[in-house]
Formats: C-alpha cells, sequence, structure tokens
C-alpha cells in the first residue's frame, strides 16, 4: 500500500506524511510505504516498482482535493511505474467527516465562541478544486453553526489576510482560521501570517484523517471484491483484505442548514479574479481530546 502526498520542503510536513503512513498501517494491519507528487522523493513510481510481483498494489492518495496531482499527475506516475495494476483509491476530498478535525485544530489554536471563522484553502485555478474547499467550509459551519469563509493561500482571491481583514471589516472583534491543509510548509506559514487572532495547524495526524483514509481502502476492497462476483466490473482489480472497523461519522448528515455556495456579491468583480469565498456559518462546539494518533 502507498500513501501519497503533495511532498513539502518543511521536514515537518515529511515527517506528517511518514506518521501517517505508520498510523494508517497500524489501523489496518498491513504495510504503508510514503511517496511523494512533487518537490522531493521517493515518487509514486519509484515505491509502485519495489511492490512485490503478484500482490496488487493500493495507492491512497492523501490529497483534501482532486486537483491536478490526483487527475494527473498520479495516472502517470503509475503509468510510469509499469504496475497498470495498481488500483487507486479517491482522495481524502472535503468528506464532512474532517469537519472534526477542523474544530479540534481551532480549538487548539485557542479560537472563542464569538470569533469569526475563516478557513484557510491551498487555493487552485480550478472551479471544481476550489468547490471541493467551499464544501469543506460549508461543513464546518455546520458543525459550527456559524458562518466559515473561504480565504485562500494562493491562485484564488480573496487571500488569507483579505477574509481576515472582510470579517473585520464586517464587525468581527476577533477572527480565527482554520487550516484545509495536511500538513506544515508554505501554506501553513500563510496562515499564521494572516492576521487572525487564532491560527490553526494543519489536520496533520489527526484521528478522523486516519479512519478517513482507513475508509477509502475499505471501499476500495469491497469494490473489487464485489467486481469478482456476477455483475461486477470486469476491470477491477484484487486488493489485500483489511480490518473492518467502524467509520467516522458524517457530521452533514445532522446539519440543520448549510449556507450556499455563493460569493458575497453573487457576481465577478470587473477585473478582478472572481473572489470563491462564500458565506458558510461555527462555535460553540467543544471538541473532545484526540485518541489513538500519533502526533503529527
Amino acid at each position: 500500500m502507498v500513501l501519497t502526498a503533495h511532498g513539502t520542503r518543511d521536514p515537518a510536513g515529511a515527517d506528517v506524511t511518514r506518521t501517517l503512513a505508520t498510523a494508517l498501517a497500524a489501523r489496518l494491519g498491513l504495510p504503508v510505504h510514503p511517496a511523494y507528487a512533487d518537490i522531493h522523493g521517493p515518487t509514486v513510481a519509484e515505491v509502485l516498482r519495489r511492490a512485490p510481483a503478484g500482490r496488487t498494489p493500493v495507492l491512497v492518495p492523501a490529497f483534501l482535493g482532486s486537483g491536478y496531482h490526483v487527475r494527473s499527475d498520479l495516472p502517470e506516475q503509475v503509468r510510469l511505474s509499469g504496475r497498470d495494476d495498481t488500483i487507486t483509491t479517491p482522495p481524502l476530498g472535503a468528506d464532512p467527516a474532517l469537519a472534526v478535525a477542523l474544530a479540534d485544530r481551532l480549538a487548539q489554536a485557542g479560537a472563542r465562541p464569538g470569533d469569526a471563522v475563516v478557513l484557510a484553502a491551498a487555493g487552485s485555478r480550478d472551479p471544481a478544486a476550489r468547490a471541493e474547499s467551499v464544501a469543506a467550509a460549508q461543513a464546518l459551519s455546520r458543525l459550527l453553526d456559524r458562518p466559515v469563509t473561504v480565504g485562500w493561500a494562493a491562485s484564488a482571491l480573496p487571500t488569507i489576510a483579505e477574509a481576515v481583514a472582510d470579517a473585520r471589516a464586517g464587525g468581527a472583534d476577533r477572527v480565527s482560521v482554520a487550516a484545509w491543509l495536511l500538513a506544515p510548509g508554505l501554506f501553513a506559514e500563510r496562515v499564521r501570517a494572516g492576521g487572525a487572532d487564532a491560527a490553526a495547524d494543519p489536520l496533520g495526524v489527526h484521528p478522523a484523517v486516519v479512519e478517513l483514509l482507513a475508509r477509502r481502502v475499505r471501499e476500495a476492497a469491497r469494490a473489487a471484491t464485489d467486481a469478482g462476483r456476477p455483475g461486477g466490473r470486469a476491470d477491477a482489480q484484487p486488493v489485500p483484505a483489511v480490518a473492518r472497523r467502524g467509520a467516522v461519522s458524517d457530521f452533514g448528515r445532522s446539519a440543520s442548514r448549510s449556507a450556499p455556495a455563493t460569493s458575497r456579491s453573487g457576481r465577478r468583480e470587473p477585473g478582478r479574479r472572481e473572489r470563491t469565498a462564500p458565506p458558510v456559518g461555527w462555535p460553540p462546539a467543544q471538541p473532545g481530546p484526540e485518541r489513538g494518533a500519533s502526533p503529527g
């Protein structure tokens, strides 16, 4: 099994990926090897080439969105490896189960119930990828029952600092920023530099992240098993059996409402890139302590 992350020049980011791989291996009872899509190695192709013959490799993308790396880089890496029997699970994505991780990180950063909340996301020129970050803000809004806006670390507006300033201009005495990021690196530094009163750490090795990765593998295992039955997909490949344990709760199911994913003005501003920060909701959630995860 290969856990792949973006890659970063920050050694702490690589530490998070390795720790995630260790935690996922413990969760599934299977060996998990880290690989990286960018910046440094080992690459996905290098790790897949070392996979034993006769064993179907499983590629698990630890990405919060389905952007360029997931749609283009990873399939190309699989092709270069020569292991066309590889099964690739869906990425983490904007699964509502991660809202509790965002809330936990906010609480750990010192966020208060009266704070305005901004979700800081990596950013993308791909509207579909930006929409996934907006969906994450909506899930956090439902959990915290308070508007959550989106600020971008790159490639879109408003920036994180602009979103924080907009919240203050709207009357907020304090602003907290949740980091829709997996590991430390350049974008996490931009979260800390955004001028918020409380800036959360990336999700890291939160139990909800580990459990969601495990769920992605279990779902791939079920799909491959079904493919071997009458009426199943003929092109699916078998994957190793994994331990079946409880899945993370879907916080979206208990949501009482969800704000629309539109910009504040509802239209594009002439001469500017589209501001993709929908008012979406927050506190007073009282997240419990993390259990069962190694520190990131």
